[in-house]
This record gives structure tokens, C-alpha cells and sequence, in this order.
């Protein structure tokens, strides 16, 4: 009897928590169509003020927003927030999708439009879903997931081939690199299935290619 009430009582948890996570994507598919155009920067919490990441993510952000771009983060600290301020500091809309974990940061200041997400995959859908370029700087496993899957998505044609960029040649060099000679191959991966990737230093190359891609589009 104990035990088919503990089973009785997980399903109903089960059954309360898929309302929540619909609740989580009711509210992004509610308040993100507004945003369109934007351009998703992913990057390191960690990066600090006067660092080359979070002084060019602020430069590139504060570049898209003059374009007309609103322009999307994680919410936090580091290169979110430089891209959030660049944003906010020149009119732009300037949107933080936070994620809700144990000793995390909380949401950073810039922002003129905020979401915080329980579950990391509405977060990530809602990063991906209403971006229409997408800039990576130097992070770490969670920058990695993002780059990875947003590959994953174009290269299977469950995504439009939007720009990738990822910012930093010495950051990203390497694993370029790695994927050119140890991953591209025979029931692999397909060299062109790298072309989806740019790599660059320069925020005027990152603002030519996404205003080409919106022109094209």
C-alpha cells in the first residue's frame, strides 16, 4: 500500500512538473516574437570588465543594436552582461534568459526584457528560436553545448543555416582544428558541415555577415 501511494505520488509530481515546463514555453513563445530581428551571444559568466571578451561583446552588441538588432543573452554575468549593456546603452532591446540553478548569478542589470528559466532546455530553445545570427565567445561547457547543438540543429535542417560566429581565433583555433583533422571523415562528420562555422577576432567581420544574411533573407 506505501508503495503504490509513493508511485501514485511521483506521477502527479510528474504530471505537475510537464505544466511547468509548458508554462516555461508559453511564456517565451509569448513574450520573444516581439523581439525579431536579434542576434544571440553566448560566452563565459566569468569574464570580466576590461577583458578582450567582455569589452568586444559590449562593442559588437552596442554595433548590432545601431542596426536595428535586438540582441540576446543568458542573462548573467561576463559576456552576457557586456552584451546586454552594449545593447541597453544604445536604445536597443536588450533580452536576458536566466536560468534558475543553485549558486548561480543572478540576472545582470542591462536588460530591457527578462525570462528565468527553471529547465535548461526551454532556455536553450528560446535562445535559438527567434535569433537570426548566432555569436559565440570564448566559455566553457556550456558555451561548448551551445555551439555543438546549434551545429547539430542546421547540419540535420531542424534549423535554418543562420551565421555562427565564434569569436576569438585563439580560443576556437584548436578545436577547428581538431574537428578538420580528427573528426571530419567517413561516417563523421562532412567537411562541408564545417562551412557552417566562422571564425573571427574582428566585430566588423561579425556585423558584415549578419547584415549580409538579413539582406539575403
Amino acid at each position: 500500500m506505501n508503495e503504490r501511494y509513493q508511485v501514485n505520488l511521483l506521477a502527479k509530481e510528474e504530471s505537475w512538473r510537464l505544466f511547468k515546463i509548458i508554462g516555461e514555453f508559453v511564456d517565451g513563445f509569448d513574450a520573444l516574437p516581439h523581439v525579431l530581428p536579434a542576434v544571440t551571444i553566448y560566452g563565459s559568466s566569468h569574464a570580466k570588465p576590461g577583458s578582450w571578451e567582455y569589452e568586444t561583446a559590449e562593442r559588437l552588441a552596442r554595433g548590432l543594436g545601431k542596426r536595428g538588432f535586438s540582441v540576446i543573452t543568458g542573462g548573467g554575468p561576463g559576456v552576457m552582461e557586456a552584451a546586454n549593456k552594449g545593447a541597453y546603452e544604445v536604445g536597443a532591446q536588450s533580452i536576458g534568459l536566466n536560468i534558475d540553478i543553485p549558486e548561480e548569478q543572478g540576472l545582470n542589470r542591462y536588460t530591457t526584457l527578462s525570462l528565468t528559466f527553471h529547465h535548461f532546455f526551454v532556455r536553450k530553445v528560446m535562445l535559438v528560436k527567434y535569433a537570426t545570427a548566432f555569436v559565440l565567445f570564448p566559455g566553457g561547457f556550456g558555451t561548448l553545448d551551445e555551439l555543438f547543438e546549434l551545429a547539430t540543429l542546421m547540419e540535420t535542417k531542424k534549423l535554418e543555416p543562420f551565421p555562427i560566429i565564434l569569436m576569438g581565433r585563439s580560443y576556437w583555433g584548436g578545436l577547428v582544428t581538431w574537428l578538420q583533422e580528427q573528426v571530419v571523415g567517413p561516417g563523421r562528420l562532412l567537411p562541408a558541415s564545417l562551412g557552417l562555422l566562422t571564425v573571427t577576432d574582428e566585430v566588423d567581420d561579425v556585423l558584415r555577415i549578419i547584415e549580409e544574411c538579413r539582406q539575403r533573407r
